[in-house]
């Protein structure tokens, strides 16, 4: 059979994920995996997982192997409510769409709001999932810089003089892969600026309660509200995958009503709802109260192995090595201090057994 000209275009320029290619190697034994923002399995609580599903099969086995709401159990909603009220983030259960991951998040909000040739910014560098989605979505990239302080909103004003924008999507908060967090005084000028030029802002924020001091930036929601008494131009993402457990595949998006529903009947041709059973395994977990709990034990323990991990980077590789030293998250971004390939480099630790993502993977343009 000739199946040339069977795949949509756009499948053609598509490249696999260079992470989960990676991964490969990484459960290979004996091999140190760098590579991919993985969960400590090790620090998962259990204990409450069992006890949730076990309350999810034997008090609403009816709910759990059920079909159920495109948008979401609306019992997880209000927990979830409850959860972004305490980041800052204040939303009625109406206003949320529980999704299978962020991931899945991202990739609704972009179908329904990206136009073929439409014009997206993102940082250099950014997350390589989110460069994915808004390829299918046939976006087309923009790319500006990034520092210690996150994106360099300058820059993005800058290129608004004289280019009209449908949206910028970013991590803001100990960003995938850079570790770095956008500073306050760089937040209010990105709100301002998309409240002026009328373009979206995609908060995509799986990290936020990964921090490893006390110092919280407020979310581009939140200040938007502050600022202008609206969020209408924003839309926040997040995820259990980062602070419960991945296999759940449970995320949420919160988004204005303008867009909430047709979002809603994109996600109803996907897959009509996220998993009956781990909504209900997420409700029955967050209504035990042990979230808070959970969540300073990750922390306690991804602090450590920050520090592990960025002193023994500095003590080993620092006369060739420069990075950011994050204040949360899972990621520390690494440059070379002087000019290196570093898929060849790779090559050579992978030799030695350990396996690392080459940066040229997060950028849309000129890596």
């Amino acid at each position: 059979m000739n199946t040339e000209g069977l795949l949509a275009a756009r499948m053609v320029r598509l490249k696999s994920s260079a992470i989960r290619e990676l991964l490969k190697h990484s459960k290979m034994e004996g091999v140190i995996s760098l590579a991919g923002g993985i969960p400590s399995s090790a620090l998962f609580d259990f204990d409450g997982l069992r006890e949730a599903t076990q309350l999810a099969i034997t008090e609403q086995p009816e709910h759990a192997f059920q079909y159920g709401l495109t948008e979401g159990s609306y019992t997880l909603r209000e927990r979830i409510a409850e959860l972004c009220q305490e980041r800052g983030v204040v939303a009625q259960p109406e206003d949320i769409v529980v999704t299978a991951g962020s991931q899945q998040a991202l990739d609704l909000v972009m179908r329904a709001v990206v136009n073929p040739d439409d014009v997206f910014v993102v940082e250099r560098p950014t997350y390589l999932a989110a460069l994915q989605t808004l390829e299918l979505a046939e976006a087309k990239l923009l790319s500006v810089g990034s520092d210690g302080d996150g994106m360099i909103v300058d820059e993005l004003a800058e290129r608004l003089k004289t280019q009209k924008i449908k949206g910028v999507y970013l991590v803001p908060t100990f960003g995938n892969p850079s570790g770095v967090t956008l500073s306050r005084a760089r937040r209010e000028q990105l709100v301002k600026l998309a409240a002026q030029h009328e373009f979206l802002i995609v908060e995509d924020d799986p990290y936020g309660e990964l921090r490893f001091t006390d110092e919280r930036q407020p979310t581009l929601f939140e200040l938007s509200k502050a600022m202008f008494g609206h969020a209408d131009n924003i839309i926040y993402t997040s995820t259990f995958s980062k602070i419960l457990a991945p296999g759940l595949r449970l995320g949420w998006v919160i988004m204005p009503d303008w867009l909430l529903h047709k979002v809603a009947i994109i996600k109803q041709a996907a897959d009509l709802h996220a998993s009956a059973l781990s909504q209900t395994i997420a409700e029955y977990y967050l209504g035990l109260g042990r979230l808070p709990k959970q969540i300073e034990t990750i922390r306690a323990a991804y602090k450590n192995k920050c520090q592990i991990m960025a002193g023994l980077l500095e003590r080993e590789l620092g006369d060739v090595l420069t990075f950011e030293y994050p204040k949360g998250g899972m990621f520390l971004w690494a440059r070379f201090r002087e000019p290196r390939n570093c898929a060849d480099w790779m090559k050579k630790t992978l030799e030695q057994g350990v396996v690392f993502v080459p940066g040229e993977f997060f950028y849309a343009d000129n890596p």
